[in-house]
Order: C-alpha cells, then sequence, then structure tokens
C-alpha cells in the first residue's frame, strides 16, 4: 500500500507508447516541489522483450492495481496512449479524483487505436509496433539534443494488442477530467487534440511538442497544480 505522505495530495503518471515510466524523471521533482507525492506505473505493453504481446487490458489491469494501492485520493496524469488503459481502468476505481489528458487518447467505449488508424492496422494483428520513425522530431521535437537522444534510446517496442483492444468503460464519463493540449505536436495533430478535448470538463494548452514532461516540466507541473486548485 503506497500511502500519501504528510497528507499531500498523490498523483499517478501513466506513460504512453513505447516508453516507461523513466520518462518522468524531470516532471517528478517539480511535482514534488509543490506538494505532490507521485507514484509511477511501467505498462506491460511496451517491452523489449518481443514474446511479450500484453495487452490494453493487461495494462488497465497494472494500473487499476495501481490505484488500489494508494492510500487516499488520486489524480492520474495519462499522456497519450496511457490514456486508453487509464480510462479503462479508472472507471471501476473508488478512489480517483480527476483524470488529466496530456495529449492524449481520451476515447469513447467500443473505442480503439486501431479504429482510429483507418485500416492501418487490423484488430487481429498481433506482435509489436516498432519504435517511430525519427522519434527526436516526432516524440521529442523541442526537447534538448542531449534529453532527446537518451530517451531514443531507451524507447521500446509497443504490442499492436494494446492498440486494439476496445474501451470497454469510460472513466471519463463520470470523473472530473481535463485536457491539455500540445500545440507543437508532431505525431498527435493538435486539431485531434482539441477534438478530443471537448469530452473534458476544462483545457489548457502548451506550446510544446508530444513529450512536455521532459520540454516544459516547470510549466506542466504548475499547470496541473493549478487545475487542482480549481
Amino acid at each position: 500500500m503506497t500511502t500519501a505522505v504528510h497528507g499531500k495530495p498523490a498523483i499517478l503518471l501513466v506513460h504512453g507508447a513505447w516508453h516507461g515510466s523513466w520518462c518522468w524523471e524531470k516532471l517528478i521533482p517539480e511535482l514534488t516541489a509543490r506538494g505532490w507525492h507521485v507514484v509511477t506505473v511501467d505498462l506491460p505493453s511496451a517491452s523489449a522483450d518481443p514474446d511479450d504481446n500484453a495487452g490494453m487490458y493487461d495494462d488497465a489491469h497494472v494500473v487499476r492495481a495501481c490505484l488500489d494501492g494508494i492510500d487516499g485520493r488520486v489524480t492520474v496524469l495519462a499522456h497519450s496512449y496511457g490514456a486508453v488503459p487509464v480510462t479503462q481502468a479508472a472507471a471501476s476505481a473508488t478512489n480517483v479524483d480527476r483524470i488529466v489528458y496530456l495529449s492524449a487518447f481520451q476515447l469513447d467505449e467500443g473505442d480503439s487505436l486501431v479504429g482510429l488508424s483507418d485500416g492501418q492496422m487490423q484488430s487481429g494483428d498481433t506482435g509489436t509496433l516498432p519504435v517511430p520513425d525519427d522519434p527526436a522530431k516526432h516524440l521529442y521535437g523541442d526537447v534538448s539534443a542531449e534529453d532527446a537522444d537518451h530517451a531514443t534510446r531507451l524507447l521500446v517496442p509497443q504490442s499492436l494488442k494494446s492498440f486494439s483492444e476496445p474501451l470497454t468503460a469510460v472513466a471519463w464519463k463520470t470523473l472530473s477530467s481535463s485536457y491539455i493540449v500540445c500545440e507543437q505536436d508532431e505525431i498527435l495533430p493538435p486539431a485531434f487534440q482539441e477534438a478530443m478535448s471537448a469530452r473534458s470538463g476544462r483545457s489548457y494548452r502548451l506550446p510544446s511538442g508530444h513529450s512536455p514532461f521532459l520540454s516544459m516540466p516547470v510549466e506542466l507541473a504548475g499547470l496541473i497544480t493549478t487545475d487542482a486548485g480549481r
């Protein structure tokens, strides 16, 4: 059981496809300095082992187990694909105050990433999705060259199964949610993010690429904290 320290609010950080909890290394100290108790999770669908085939439901199970292990109310920050298992898992959790969707897929019941791929992927596909081409540009366009190189070396393949499994529960329909649009995102178009953000109660904008936790951690932490006050 993870207990919030000295009454600090708890926040669970859930990474996107190809990533791991390592991606929060610059954001964590900024949140901690603002009074948050930070918890992270590694989604099994992102794995360097080619034999791993964890899907979205496996990821949701891990997120739910992490939520169950936190004693007290929780804010969840979900980045990109990570929002899909968060939306699934938080629907049945009893301690989630709100979800913050960060350049994320805020999907509805029955939706999956395969369903958004315009036929480029099929629901029966197995195996893994390789790391996107030129991640320094598409994932880390506004991140320093040194940090982008470091992050790129840590990326791992993502299971196709995780993109295929549809949502059967939708947390944002019953929980408070906010959306952060990343205006310079080169992998998830801002126009798509804006459409997703209409499903949240509040929306914000950052002049960042897809990964503001690396390029703008101070601003991101401040925005999360400000939104919590609302």
